[in-house]
């Protein structure tokens, strides 16, 4: 199991999007503005597509995402967000990619180095852990939203490159320039997309020991949570029985 597909699971099972649902909106409703600068139509702009197929999944109000297109279009007055990518070492060695979107980068960043610090974590130099990630096209069904043969037979005649079968889910993974291709073929199948994005995936993972697992799960609930950071990639394992512990301690 990749460290992409860990951590996928890990947040699937814990199932705390209610709790933090004003901050998904946040996030949601930047990555609209941003991918809108781009162009306002999204039929022509895959990356405003997919923010927004985002934003309904979530329940978003129509009108929160006509007001962040009009914001990325110039319609509206609004906040000018840069994008910008953190590289860190978590406990154990772990590998840690951040994706951010902030309209005040000192702030951020110094938020993210407290955040590392207080759990055993340090930021590093640009490019030295970016390497061990390589993007890929994610896409994730439920497994009660699909019948199995169907989905691999869809799939894999529109080019995906792997399947993972997990607990409650399929996970296909494509090559960047197949994901388009790969979730049209599936939305015209009729088959329910639950999320669908360009990630970047661990080449190798690192194997987390019981004394590390719950600062690195630390780490990676604070940066999630935190309202400029868009995605937290990392390339750890945890056993199952270890992660089992730890979730019945919590």
């Amino acid at each position: 199991m990749s460290g992409h597909s860990k951590w996928s699971t890990i947040k699937r099972k814990k199932g705390a999007t209610d709790a933090k649902r004003g901050k998904i909106f946040t996030k949601l409703i930047k990555e609209i503005q941003v991918a809108a600068k781009m162009g306002g139509d999204e039929h022509a702009n895959s990356r405003l597509r997919s923010a927004i197929q985002a934003a309904r999944a979530a329940n978003m109000p129509s009108v929160n995402i006509d007001k962040a297109i009009a914001k990325g279009i110039g319609e509206l007055e609004g906040n000018s967000y840069e994008e910008i990518s953190y590289e860190a070492y978590g406990p154990g060695g772990v590998g840690i990619l951040m994706e951010a979107l902030t309209d005040n980068k000192n702030r951020t960043v110094s938020d993210v180095r407290h955040i590392l610090t207080k759990y055993g974590g340090s930021l590093a130099t640009s490019g030295s852990v970016a390497y061990l990630f390589e993007k890929k096209g994610i896409i994730t069904i439920d497994k009660e939203n699909c019948n199995e043969d169907d989905l691999l037979l869809v799939a894999t005649d529109a080019g995906a490159e792997d399947i993972n079968v997990e607990e409650d889910f399929y996970e296909i993974s494509t090559e960047p320039s197949s994901f388009e291709d790969v979730k049209k073929a599936l939305e015209e199948n009729n088959l329910s997309i639950h999320e669908a994005s360009i990630s970047m995936i661990p080449k190798n993972t690192v194997k987390v020991e019981e004394d590390t697992a719950p600062k690195i799960l630390k780490i990676m609930d604070a940066l999630e949570e935190h309202e400029d950071i868009q995605n937290v990639y990392a390339n750890f394992d945890i056993d199952d029985d270890i992660l089992e512990k730890i979730q019945e301690s919590a």
